[in-house]
């Protein structure tokens, strides 16, 4: 299986051939994404784009992390500021 590695609030993150930014996210151990509209942690949950709520920022660009197919050198962040 190809291997292939892109950033993750600054760190790298490891994903299979085939892998999601979330899945990706997920193994590596990633469970909160970002803030949010609660002010909570938002998470990878529905896995199809319908629930929004693991958006992240790839490359200054909103995208669906659970519908994102992870390559080489993605810069992933966390949507709304969150750092941790």
């Amino acid at each position: 299986m190809k291997r292939g590695c892109f950033l993750w609030r600054g760190e790298p993150v490891a994903f299979g051939d085939g892998e999601s930014i979330a899945i990706a996210l997920t193994k590596a151990g990633m469970r909160d994404l970002s803030t949010g509209g609660d002010g909570g942690g938002s998470r990878y949950f529905c896995g199809i784009g319908a629930c929004q709520n693991c958006l992240v920022v790839v490359d200054g660009a909103v995208v669906e992390a659970c519908l994102t197919p992870a390559s080489d050198g993605l810069d992933v962040a966390a949507l709304g500021g969150r750092h941790e």
